[in-house]
C-alpha cells in the first residue's frame, strides 16, 4: 500500500560496521517506496543549525533597499534576492520571498560556454546589516556539500552499486546551491492583494538529492503518495528532509523514486514559514547522451525485481513525468538545460541577460510546448499537476 508517513533514518548508524547493513536496508526501502526521508545525526551540531536558522531569518528583516541591492536580476548567474511572488510552479505563482546562494566560483572567461555564467560569486548582503551571514552560509554550504556526497555514496551502496558509482557526474569543485525562503502566511498575502495558498506548487526535484532544513515550526511541506494522497512532512528537530531527484531515478533505472511534493502557505495568523533547502549539484558539462547511455553501471537484477514488486503492490506510478535528464530539444548538456530552466523561472533575469532564450521559450509556450521549471522547494510546469525542478 502507499506510504502514509516519511521514514526517519539515523546517519550515525552508517558509520558503524555493525549497524550499517540495517541502515542500508532502511535506506533502500525509503528509496524504493517513498523517495523522501528524514535524516538525523548528520554531523552538524544543533547550535550550528540554530545559527544558520537565525542568520537566514534575519536576512528578511534588513531594509528592502538593502535586499534590492543584491537582486537576482543584477547578474547573469541567477544568484541573489527574489522579491515575493516572483516565481511560478505548475502554472501558478509561488508566494515566497528568497535569496539564492551557491558554492562560489570566479566569473567565467568570456569564451566559456554560456551556461558557465551560472558558476559565479554570490551577491551577499551588506556586513553592516548581517556581519555573520556570509561566513555562516559559506561554512554551511561546505558542510552540506560533504554530507550530500557521502549520502550519495550510501544511496549507491543501498542498491548494491559501488559507493563511487555517481562520482563521474560531479566536478572536482562542484557547485552546490542553497535557498533561504520565507513563506508569508495567508493573512499577510491577502492584505497585500495576493491570493491563494501556494507556497510552492506540486513538483519533483531534478538532479540527484536535496536536503531541506525546516527553519520554523510550521507544517506546509507535503509529499504525494501513489494513491494521490498528500502526506504531511512536518518539522522534526535535528533532521534534514532528503528528497530524491529525477536524475537519480533515471540513472538507477527507476529504482530510486522521485516523488511529487508541494508547500502550502501558513494559515492566516500563524506567521511566516522559513526553510533552507540545499541542492546537491551535478556537473554542467555532463551530456545527456552520456547520462542515458552510460549511466552508473548495471543495477543488479534482483534489486530491479524488488522495485517492480513495489510498483505492482502499490498499483504502479501515479504519474509519468518526463525525465529532466533527457537528450534532445535545445540542450545537449545539463548546463544548457539548467540555464534554460532558470530563464523559465526568473523571466525578469532572462529579459535582461538572455533575451534570446526567453524569446525561444515564449515561442514554445505559444505552441503549447512550454514547461515552466525551478528548484527544490521550487518547481515547474510539466503537466497540470506535476512539475520538474531544475536547480
Amino acid at each position: 500500500m502507499s506510504f502514509t508517513s516519511i521514514p526517519i533514518l539515523d546517519l550515525a548508524l552508517a558509520h558503524d560496521p555493525v549497524t550499517k547493513p540495517a541502515f542500508l536496508a532502511e535506506l533502500r526501502h525509503a528509496l524504493m517506496e517513498v523517495g523522501f526521508l528524514y535524516l538525523k545525526n548528520v554531523g552538524i551540531s544543533d547550535e550550528f543549525f540554530q545559527q544558520v536558522i537565525e542568520e537566514g531569518k534575519a536576512f528578511f528583516d534588513i531594509p528592502e533597499e538593502e535586499k534590492l541591492k543584491i537582486e537576482m536580476k543584477n547578474a547573469p548567474s541567477f544568484l541573489g534576492y527574489s522579491r515575493l511572488s516572483a516565481e511560478i510552479t505548475a502554472g501558478a505563482i509561488d508566494h515566497r520571498e528568497q535569496i539564492d546562494l551557491s558554492t562560489e566560483h570566479p566569473i567565467p572567461a568570456p569564451d566559456a560556454p554560456r551556461y558557465y555564467n551560472l558558476l559565479a560569486p554570490n551577491q551577499w548582503p551588506s556586513p553592516e546589516h548581517l556581519p555573520n551571514f556570509k561566513d555562516t552560509f559559506q561554512e554551511y554550504m561546505k558542510r552540506m556539500g560533504a554530507i550530500s556526497m557521502e549520502f550519495t555514496g550510501l544511496i549507491a551502496e543501498a542498491i548494491e552499486l559501488a559507493p563511487t558509482a555517481f562520482d563521474k557526474y560531479f566536478d572536482e569543485d562542484q557547485q552546490h546551491k542553497l535557498k533561504i525562503v520565507k513563506y508569508p502566511d495567508a493573512g499577510a498575502l491577502s492584505s497585500g492583494g495576493k491570493q491563494g495558498n501556494q507556497g510552492v506548487g506540486p513538483h519533483k526535484d531534478s538532479m540527484l538529492s536535496s536536503y531541506l532544513l525546516q527553519a520554523s515550526k510550521h507544517k506546509g511541506l507535503q509529499v504525494q503518495n501513489v494513491s494521490g494522497d498528500w502526506i504531511d512532512c512536518p518539522p522534526i528537530d535535528g533532521t534534514l528532509v532528503v528528497a530524491i531527484g529525477q536524475g537519480l531515478e533515471a540513472l538507477t533505472q527507476g529504482v530510486c523514486v522521485s516523488t511529487t511534493h508541494r508547500v502550502l502557505s501558513p494559515a492566516a495568523g500563524q506567521g511566516a514559514r522559513f526553510s533552507i533547502p540545499f541542492f546537491q549539484g551535478v556537473s554542467g558539462d555532463a551530456r545527456f547522451e552520456d547520462l542515458e547511455n552510460v549511466g552508473v553501471g548495471k543495477v543488479p537484477e534482483h534489486v530491479l525485481e524488488q522495485r517492480r514488486k513495489v510498483m505492482e503492490r502499490n498499483g504502479g506510478r501515479l504519474d509519468d513525468v518526463e525525465f529532466t535528464f533527457r537528450k534532445g530539444g535545445h540542450s545537449e548538456t545539463l548546463g544548457e538545460a539548467t540555464l534554460r530552466n532558470r530563464v523559465k523561472s526568473h523571466r525578469d533575469v532572462g529579459a535582461i541577460w538572455y533575451p534570446d532564450i526567453l524569446r525561444s521559450l515564449e515561442e514554445e509556450e505559444e505552441k503549447g510546448k512550454g514547461r515552466v521549471e525551478n528548484g527544490v522547494e521550487g518547481g515547474a510546469e510539466v503537466k497540470p499537476a506535476v512539475a520538474v525542478a531544475v536547480n
